[in-house]
């Protein structure tokens, strides 16, 4: 009688303690610190752009960009922002305006940099810190002549001259921003 008691006292606890450690390990994670004080993010794609860079003949070249931003999804509430033209107007200033693309030498080019410059002023511009991250999905140049040996029947297409390798964002367009 004691052994029957006893080996049903051993199921009991076996079977309690299978049963905290089964419901202890389903249970998600706690989030790490730094996480919970990140801001919750939405991605705003942007449109593929091309900016003509200009000399003394006319136009020289197209800058063919598409850049997308990651931004703060609780301080973009209720705002409408023109990103679009936003960007454009700042692509410009960098790529045509500060020439911060140095056509000669394309391998010198700094993305970080050329990132955090496009964050900076936009959020300076926007007149708070709604961008918190810019990816660039696309930058790359095409030469007037190059577009003309293009156009030619018959020709081999020539590829752009590729500026800065991008990110690839998969996914659906972000709500209307």
């Amino acid at each position: 009688m004691i052994k029957l008691l006893i080996a049903g006292i051993w199921v009991c606890v076996v079977t309690l303690g299978a049963v905290y450690f089964s419901v202890d390990m389903a249970t998600a994670p706690e989030k790490p610190a730094d996480d919970a004080n990140r801001p919750a993010l939405e991605l705003v794609r942007g449109e593929t752009l091309t900016i003509p860079v200009f000399s003394s003949d006319g136009v020289k070249g197209y800058f063919l960009g598409r850049i997308s931003f990651q931004m703060d999804k609780a301080k973009m509430a209720g705002q409408d922002l023109p990103m679009k033209e936003l960007m454009t107007d700042e692509l410009f200033t960098l790529l045509v305006g500060n020439k911060m693309v140095d056509l000669s030498n394309t391998s010198a080019f700094d993305l970080q940099g050329f990132r955090d410059h496009l964050k900076t002023d936009l959020n300076a511009r926007l007149g708070q810190p709604l961008i918190q991250e810019v990816l660039v999905e696309q930058l790359d140049y095409l030469s007037k002549e190059d577009i003309a040996a293009n156009s030619e029947a018959g020709q081999e297409r020539k590829p752009p001259l590729k500026i800065a390798e991008g990110v690839t964002i998969d996914g659906a367009q972000s709500s209307g921003h």
